[in-house]
This record gives C-alpha cells, structure tokens and sequence, in this order.
C-alpha cells in the first residue's frame, strides 16, 4: 500500500509545472547568473558554486512537499488516507520517500549546468558521489515541509516554506561563502543543516570523504525534524 501510495505522489508533484520552475528551472538559471557575471570567475568558485546551488534546488523541492500537503488538508484528500489501513508513521514516510525522488530533478539539472555549461570537471565517482549525497542529505528538508504542511494552513505554509528556504540558504552558505559572514554568523551557519548539507558536497569535490561533523549534525536535525512531522500529522487529525 505505501508502495502506490508513494507512485502517487511521485507523479502527482512532478506534473505540476510550478514545482519544475521554482525547484529546477530557478536554480539552474540562479546558478549560470551568479558564475558568469564579470566573467572573472574560476573553476573551483563554479563548482562550489554549482554544489551550493544543486543544495539550494533540492532544498525547494524538498520544502515545496509541504506546500502540497497542506492543500491536500484543504481538499479533503488526508481526511481519505485516515480511513486507510496505514498508520501515521507510514503516511510520513510515504510522503518522506515521495521527497528523497522529487528532489534528484533539481540536483540533476544544476550538476548538469555545471558540467555541460560551465566547464566543471570532476572524476566520473565525484559527480556520483555528489549526486547521491545530496539526494541523501535532503531528506531532513523533506521532513521540515511535511512538519509544515501537516501543522498549518495551505497559505500559511507556503508563507513560511519561503521563509525557511531563504533563511537556510542564507545562512547556511547557500547563497554566498560562509567565509563573508561576520565569526558570530560563521559559528551559527556550522550548526545549520543547509550548511552541513551542501559540506557533503563540498569535501566531495576536493577529493575528500564527509566528515562526521557534517553527518551528526544532518542525522540529529533528521531526527528532530521527522519528529516534528509526526507529531504535526497526528494533531492534524484533530482540524482534518
């Protein structure tokens, strides 16, 4: 059952031509703006921007989940899955897994950019391995929207999805190097999952493997935002 579930929203997101412009189309065309002002810029601020970049679109599409889950609230649609057999948890996760898929669309495309625009070169494991950990380390985004969608209002939640997207890349490092920021917002920014997460991608690049900093951070913000989405869809139950 969690397995149709699953197809379904798959097919239901990637159909909806709003989620292909802001999650893909915007990143990619952010990406190519930001590396070829000037016309000053070098291979490697091109890849880091390229990682920070694919970071960014997989955050949006992750979050955007939750836009979705609030307009189901909305048409009635989570009312339906409440008289199904599955359990809370597995509707998260359902929607979770939904998640981990919709965002390769936005790595895809920005790594792509990267490599067929902009000239970046990387061995044929480091753009696997790019790939596969940013797919990995975007599930904790995924979890935050749900939380989101599941707890509040379909305009409310589209409200502070934004919020959450621009606040994260910013100060995650997203958007500008963390090496700009002021100590105090430097120090922040190491505790920040956008900032740990495009970190995967980063030490990728240069060869190296992820550190475990990195890693702990993401799993523990994973861990608190599926929480987070679990209790957000039980309380659900009492407005739905």
């Amino acid at each position: 059952m969690i397995t149709a579930y699953v197809r379904l929203e798959i097919r239901r997101t990637l159909r909806d031509a709003g989620f292909a412009i802001s999650s893909i189309a915007m990143p990619v065309m952010m990406y190519l703006l930001f590396t070829n002002i000037g016309g000053s810029n070098t291979a490697e601020v091109k890849t880091a921007a390229m990682i920070g970049m694919a970071a960014y679109g997989a955050l949006g599409a992750a979050l955007s989940l939750g836009t979705g889950v609030a307009e189901d609230k909305s048409s009635g649609w989570l009312r339906q899955l409440r008289i199904t057999p599955m359990p809370p948890r597995q509707v998260v996760t359902g929607r979770a897994l939904t998640g981990t898929v919709v965002v390769l669309p936005a790595i895809a495309a920005v790594l792509l950019a990267g490599a067929l625009v902009n000239g970046v070169r990387l061995g044929a494991w480091q753009w696997a391995a790019v790939a596969l950990a940013l797919w990995a380390g975007s599930l904790p985004f995924t979890l935050l929207g749900l939380g989101n969608g599941y707890r509040l209002s379909a305009q409310t939640t589209g409200v502070v999805n934004i919020a959450c997207n621009l606040g994260l890349s910013v100060v995650g490092g997203l958007w500008f190097p963390v090496d700009l920021f002021p100590q105090w917002l430097r120090t922040l920014s190491s505790y920040t999952p956008t900032n740990r997460f495009a970190e995967l991608g980063r030490d990728l690049t240069e060869g190296a493997m992820p550190g475990t900093a990195a890693l702990v951070i993401l799993v523990a913000w994973a861990v608190l935002f599926g929480a987070y989405a679990t209790v957000s869809y039980r309380r659900s139950a009492r407005t739905v």
